[in-house]
């Protein structure tokens, strides 16, 4: 048996203004976007020559789900963006107006650097050592 972890939720306040976070600014490719009727759309993204696992774009339903936009994590890094020129992707993304909230740093483990999405959840800009 072989499975994989293939789609995260992930909670956004608007489908069209998550798009554009996600596709324009750090360069995802749209996979889908399908009106499932109600106001619903099925809205997955992925970074290019993906081969982990994509986002499921949610718009959130209900004061609860709202209240989470931006803290699905809790505070920490909740998603981990691994690339294999950190370099390269870091000024990309600068030149962007990714919003990092920290320079980058080179540990045992690899470079890496956090930033923040357009709600505020954190990510991890990484590349492993091998």
């Amino acid at each position: 048996m072989s499975q994989s972890i293939a789609t995260v939720s992930l909670l956004v306040a608007d489908y069209d203004e998550a798009i554009t976070f996600y596709c324009d600014t750090l360069g995802f490719d749209l996979v889908a976007d399908n009106e499932l009727g109600g106001g619903k759309r099925w809205v997955v993204v992925a970074p290019p020559g993906r081969t982990g696992a994509q986002l499921l774009l949610a718009r959130a339903d209900g004061e609860s789900q709202r209240a989470a936009i931006g803290n699905q994590g809790g505070g920490r890094v909740m998603f981990f963006l691994e690339t294999n020129n950190f370099a390269k992707d870091h000024a990309a993304m600068l030149e962007r107006g990714v919003t990092f909230l920290e320079e980058p740093r080179h540990e045992a483990y690899g470079s890496v650097a956090v930033f923040a999405d357009l709600y505020g959840n954190k990510w991890d800009l990484i590349q492993p050592k091998r």
